[in-house]
């Protein structure tokens, strides 16, 4: 049996996922999840959240750990530390040890602060006043894109710096991880790059790198995230908790 990836494109990592294993030439079978409504579109099967999540876990070994990853993509014989898969250009770390230690140091700091942010600016800028109908108060949402701003910045002076890509010369994990957190604001309004030169001609970078067309095709649905119809007030109790949980 093939690989099969459970993937909601809504959901920042399943977009990494979904990038890494198209552009790296890993055949795969697409399985389409909603989580929102809690089901998939595999044979017009029904699914609870809960179950749905499960079916994500290879996502979130993704994130998780390298050598995961490469169990999860890459039976048998793993690629030495570094390697391209497929030799395409996508590295899983970085090319020595200076840049794998790089990329772990980033994926260790964007789990609770770039991430934590770009998901608040979507829900709170977009998700809860349209798709929930749950007025945002100008205050929370000010506070939000403040601190939103402030991770900006830091990616920008901790991580960038002066570099063609996050930990070097050469796109990484790190650098797929961070442009698919970047655009769930970008999904919702947000200028994230006008204002910033370096990460403007960074974000051009990375999407050369994977490819415009394949780059446009993962981020189609969160690019779409304002014209989101009005969920069914069934499906906005059950997912209230889990929202409000998630972004806290």
């Amino acid at each position: 049996m093939g690989l099969e990836l459970y993937l909601d494109l809504l959901s920042q990592p399943c977009r990494a996922v979904y990038i890494f294993a198209k552009k790296n030439g890993i055949p795969f079978e697409l399985r389409i999840v909603d989580l929102i409504k809690g089901w998939s579109a595999v044979a017009g099967s029904q699914l609870t959240t809960t179950s749905a999540s499960q079916n994500l876990v290879l996502c979130l070994l993704f994130l998780l750990g390298r050598s995961a990853l490469k169990r999860c993509f890459c039976p048998g014989e793993p690629p030495e530390e570094g390697a391209s898969l497929e030799g395409r250009g996508l590295h899983l770390d970085g090319e020595d040890l200076q840049a794998r230690a790089r990329v772990d140091e980033y994926l260790a700091w964007q789990h609770t602060t770039l991430r934590r942010s770009c998901l608040r600016a979507l829900w709170h800028k977009v998700m809860f006043p349209v798709f929930l109908g749950e007025p945002v108060s100008p205050q929370t949402l000010a506070a939000t894109l403040a601190e939103l701003d402030v991770n900006l910045q830091l990616l920008e002076d901790k991580f960038l710096q002066n570099k063609a890509f996050l930990t070097g010369p050469h796109i990484s994990l790190a650098d797929l991880v961070a442009i698919t957190e970047l655009m769930h604001p970008v999904g919702a309004g947000c200028q994230v790059f006008e204002s910033r030169p370096k990460l403007a001609t960074w974000r051009q970078r990375v999407e050369a790198a994977v490819g415009e067309d394949l780059f446009r095709e993962a981020h189609e649905v969160i690019l779409k995230a304002k014209d989101f119809p009005p969920a069914d007030p069934t499906i906005k109790q059950k997912l209230m908790p889990w929202v409000l949980a998630m972004i806290r």
